[in-house]
């Protein structure tokens, strides 16, 4: 461990961290954060009357389009003299919300950050590949920070430029990497493209995140490269990478920071507060952001919190992987459907690769659901240049991918059989979704 003092506190020393860290948290935010203190007052709530954590569900939802709506600075918590640094969204669904680090907040991010490659098999003195995007994204500068706080020679290779990056693996030989699992995977391609065996890298563990990624996709890297490839999770609106990570030990649920954050599951249509084990949406409390503390934010993203013992002697609770994210869950004909559980199936079928998209269109009334799908290698082969769709095997393929999915998915869908490089691969993250339903008129 990084920080074995803090990642393996006793769960009652932990309960009074946390309860002190959100009294000072609500107190901040109360006389600091005009809009908080609104909401507070609607609530009939005061800073003296946090008792126990338990007091949290009393306390107000934040949710995204709050940020958008204070933007740019209206949820700061200081003056922006003593903001070091300023991230933010893409701003594609309107104003982009915006996040500040105090010099102090930096200063505990690289610390999460370091935990996170530790608890991936990281150690000072590693060369580690950063192939996660720099600039407003938080991903490429969190990893970056948390690496040099590590003390491991960091290749900031960010994102794009295959090739280049097979080079920087092969002549760095770097222990560790960190990226995209899509783009991990591409790069994966681009050495068998090339002639070369991605699992005689130098490469032993990888961190990835920032997509929602199965257990067949995690298989998937862990054969290819040869190494333990564990998830990470973050969101820019509560801190960036390192809000929580897999140990490369168990693999089983992502361990967070509780430390630094206070987590809920709720039932995402009421609200409701769900018992440990049942999924639902993320909500999460930060502890000690100074910049910008946020209350009770609604993730959109669904997952489920343990809190049994692991064996990697670390203490706190267990998140399982994103499931995917109430925004993202696609609801046809009734049926709700995450593209992280289309990926499980097509992880099963060796005659296909991960890649895929989805296509939604809509005629009259009715959703039509079609899944683009690239075939192998060796079944490109196989069929030589005769069309796909026109092939028996082709045709039998197609039959069995549209069966396993309405087994597993409960959903009738369209396949398109794609040749091998058809779908396009993405620079970060994968584009999975294409909604091209229109409105109809009433």
């Amino acid at each position: 461990m990084f920080q074995p003092e803090w990642e393996a506190m006793p769960r009652d020393e932990l309960l009074r961290l946390q309860l002190e860290r959100l009294r000072q948290t609500v107190e901040r935010v109360y006389y600091r954060v005009p809009y908080y203190r609104h909401r507070l007052d609607e609530h009939g709530i005061k800073p003296e009357q946090i008792g126990s954590v338990e007091d949290i569900i009393r306390l107000p939802f934040t949710r995204k389009q709050d940020l958008r709506d204070q933007y740019p600075f209206g949820l700061f918590a200081v003056d922006l003299s003593e903001v070091k640094r300023l991230h933010a969204s893409s701003g594609t669904k309107g104003k982009p919300t915006v996040v500040g680090y105090t010099r102090r907040d930096l200063d505990n991010w690289a610390d999460l950050c370091a935990r996170t490659i530790v608890a991936a098999g990281g150690r000072p003195g590693d060369v580690f590949h950063n192939a996660y995007g720099y600039g407003l994204f938080t991903g490429g500068l969190g990893v970056h920070a948390g690496a040099e706080r590590l003390g491991v020679t960091l290749v900031p290779a960010s994102g794009g430029n295959r090739t280049r990056q097979v080079t920087l693996i092969e002549d760095f030989k770097p222990r560790g990497i960190a990226g995209t699992p899509s783009f991990i995977l591409s790069l994966a391609e681009t050495m068998e493209e090339m002639g070369k065996d991605p699992a005689s890298s130098s490469l032993v563990y990888g961190i990835f995140g920032a997509e929602p990624w199965s257990e067949g996709m995690r298989r998937t890297l862990e054969e290819k490269w040869g190494i333990h490839a564990v998830d990470i999770y973050g969101l820019s609106e509560v801190l960036g990478p390192g809000v929580s990570i897999e140990c490369w030990q168990a693999k089983n649920g992502l361990h967070i920071a509780e430390d630094h954050f206070l987590v809920e599951v709720i039932d995402p249509d009421t609200g409701e507060p769900l018992p440990d084990g049942e999924t639902g949406e993320l909500v999460f409390t930060t502890l000690t952001k100074e910049a910008i503390p946020v209350i009770r934010y609604r993730t959109g993203d669904i997952a489920a919190v343990y809190r049994e013992p692991c064996v990697c002697g670390r203490t706190h609770a267990r998140m399982s992987r994103i499931k995917g994210r109430v925004d993202d869950m696609l609801i046809i004909r009734g049926v709700n459907v995450f593209p992280s559980e289309l990926e499980h199936v097509l992880l099963q079928v060796k005659e296909v690769t991960p890649h895929y998209q989805i296509i939604i269109t809509r005629e009259g009334t009715l959703d039509h659901f079609t899944v683009e799908v690239e075939v192998s290698e060796s079944f490109k082969e196989r069929i030589g240049d005769c069309p796909l769709s026109e092939h028996a095997d082709g045709a039998r393929l197609t039959d069995r991918l549209c069966r396993l999915f309405k087994d597993n998915l409960g959903v009738t869908t369209q396949v398109v059989l794609r040749r091998p490089h058809e779908i396009p691969r993405s620079e970060g993250k994968a584009v999975r979704v294409i909604d091209r339903r229109v409105p109809q008129p009433r």
